[in-house]
């Protein structure tokens, strides 16, 4: 078993605090992603997990056994990083068996051959075996990196943000990749990013980290269509929710001169926040609320308008199709049943409160 469990972990750098309480389950063989901004906690946690920090206070266990005081080489993880940390002067075969020659491991070199060729074919690395590192690409060297964890054949892997080094081209394909690794290998896969776009196409599950405290844990879909509260909603989603501040009265958002319906359960009375992602917001002539188009982002198959009504910005997702212009004033709507409703004050998802 490769469960992986935190329990009451806090920990200070100085006056610093880095993890606050922190809670937090990763099921066996699961892809767990932690989400977070910078300096919001998701090194120190992997740190924690690996062993090369320990916790202030609060315990670390892996498959049901308290790690808390175990070194990082007792422990059956493997830690990727965004750095590759390769040997320039060796080559991908060199590098590949240097963690299978460590002092401690007893390895044939049969073993250790037939390890190197299992995770090369893996990784699609074969013929750059003999390939000196110094000579590789970024994508090459990086999956030289994740090799080098796979030959270990570790029960968890830790990956501190092992794809934001690349271009946007090559982290998409190596997303794909990863993905199909973890259904290969069956491990438990613990990777951390800044990237809601990562979070929300590799996780079998997200934790959105803040300031060291985990705020929401959840499925992709839960995360998007339910989140806890307006942080967690700012959080994912590209662009991500529009938060408008308004009134609920009578099954009815007042938005300051517009009125625009809302699901009859809605939650909440009097001011509330209200949230609507882009693609739920609808241009249509004779809708009920008006505004004037700021910007219009064209992605190709879709287009990202950016409106202003009043002193709200609103972003809507519109077909490529959509014939609009800069500055011109547009009537919009949304899909009632997909507004939700938060606290002004608190951010709280009013409907989970």
């Amino acid at each position: 078993m490769a469960r992986i469990e935190l329990s009451g972990i806090n920990k200070s750098y100085g006056a610093q605090s880095a993890l606050r309480n922190l809670n937090l389950v990763v099921e066996n063989g699961e892809f767990f992603v932690l989400l977070g901004r910078t300096g919001a906690g998701k090194t120190s946690t992997l740190r924690m997990i690996a062993g090369l920090e320990r916790p202030d206070s609060g315990t670390v266990a892996i498959g049901d056994k308290d790690v808390s005081n175990w070194t990082a080489a007792e422990r059956d993880v493997a830690l990727v990083l965004q750095q590759y940390s390769l040997y320039p002067r060796l080559t991908v075969r060199g590098n590949l068996e240097f963690p299978l020659r460590a002092p401690g491991r007893k390895f044939t070199d049969t073993e250790i051959a037939a390890r190197v060729e299992k995770a090369a074919n893996t990784l699609q690395i074969t013929h750059l075996l003999d390939r000196k590192v110094e000579r590789l690409s970024g994508g090459e060297m990086q999956r030289v990196s994740i090799g080098r964890a796979i030959v270990r054949q570790p029960s968890v892997f830790l990956m501190d943000e092992p794809l934001s080094a690349l271009d946007a081209k090559l982290r998409e394909s190596l997303r794909v990749e990863l993905k199909k690794l973890h259904r290969e290998l069956g491990a438990t896969f613990l990777f951390v990013t800044h990237d809601q776009v990562e979070a929300m196409s590799m996780g079998d599950k997200i934790g959105v980290l803040r300031q060291g405290r985990l705020v929401q844990v959840g499925t992709p879909a839960d995360i998007y269509e339910r989140p806890l509260n307006t942080f967690v909603a700012r959080s994912v989603g590209s662009p991500p929710m529009n938060l408008i501040n308004g009134r609920l009265s009578g099954g009815m958002a007042d938005l300051g001169g517009f009125r625009l319906p809302v699901a009859a359960n809605a939650a909440g009375s009097g001011a509330v926040t209200f949230g609507v992602r882009p693609e739920n917001v609808l241009l249509a002539s004779g809708a009920p609320a008006e505004a004037r188009i700021f910007d219009i982002e064209d992605q190709g198959v879709v287009k990202i308008l950016v409106m202003d009504m009043g002193d709200a910005r609103i972003h809507a997702t519109v077909p490529a199709g959509t014939r609009v212009q800069r500055d011109e004033l547009i009537r919009f709507g949304w899909k009632p049943d997909r507004v939700v409703t938060f606290d002004v004050d608190s951010g709280a998802n009013l409907a989970l409160a």
